[in-house]
This record gives C-alpha cells, sequence and structure tokens, in this order.
C-alpha cells in the first residue's frame, strides 16, 4: 500500500504539472481508474477526466502553484488537508481544505474540494 504522504506530495505535483502527458502519467499513479473529483465550479471522473480538469484550471490560473499549507489529517480510508493557489508574484489567489477517500492500494478514490474557510455558524 502507498503512503499517503507520498500520495498527496504526487497530487500536488500533478496539480502543478503543465505538460499535459506527463500530468495523465500522474494522474493514473495517484488516482483509481473510477476516481472523482468535485469542487465547487467544476468535477470530473477518471484519469483522463481529472487530467482535463487540471489543464482547465492551468488555463484560468496561469502559471499559478498549488501548495499544500497543512498537515495532512488522516483514519481509516478518509483525509484531509489545507492548501493554497499561488500566483506568480507570490500572492494567495484562492485557499481551500480536500476531504477525500483512499483506496486499499493507498491511491485516491475521491477527493472533494471546499474553498475559503469554513462559513460562519449561524447565530442561535
Amino acid at each position: 500500500m502507498r503512503d499517503v504522504t507520498a500520495t498527496i506530495a504526487s497530487y500536488f505535483e500533478m496539480l502543478n504539472e503543465t505538460d499535459a502527458r506527463r500530468r495523465g502519467a500522474l494522474a493514473a499513479e495517484v488516482w483509481t481508474e473510477d476516481g472523482r473529483w468535485v469542487d465547487p465550479p467544476i468535477e470530473a471522473n477518471g484519469h483522463v477526466g481529472i487530467s482535463d480538469m487540471v489543464g482547465t484550471i492551468q488555463t484560468q490560473f496561469p502559471a499559478h502553484v498549488f501548495r499544500r499549507v497543512s498537515g495532512i489529517d488522516a483514519h481509516h480510508d478518509q483525509l484531509r488537508f489545507a492548501w493554497e493557489l499561488v500566483a506568480p508574484d507570490g500572492a494567495v489567489v484562492i485557499t481551500g481544505t480536500d476531504v477525500g477517500e483512499l483506496a486499499d492500494d493507498g491511491r485516491l478514490r475521491r477527493i472533494a474540494g471546499f474553498l475559503g474557510e469554513l462559513p460562519q455558524a449561524d447565530a442561535a
């Protein structure tokens, strides 16, 4: 079974890979064939769909870099971690948290991305 830290490191490598062929190979390394990734504005399924989704994000945010900004919190087959998208000038453009499910082999099966901070609680 693949180590969760290695899986998430490869996930970020995939997010930042601009070469479509290399990104596709990383998607196959990191995700199960039935992998599903959902973010508020976009979603994808499978290696090709996920790799293409990253390409779309890179088109919207050219030369930006994703980086993990928290430890990886994991138990059973579940995990979560925080990240940010950084512009070429160093400005943080978007922050978020990903919550996911790991397959038995340690690859990602599901990721649900949440943008920004958690919403404020309603006053009771």
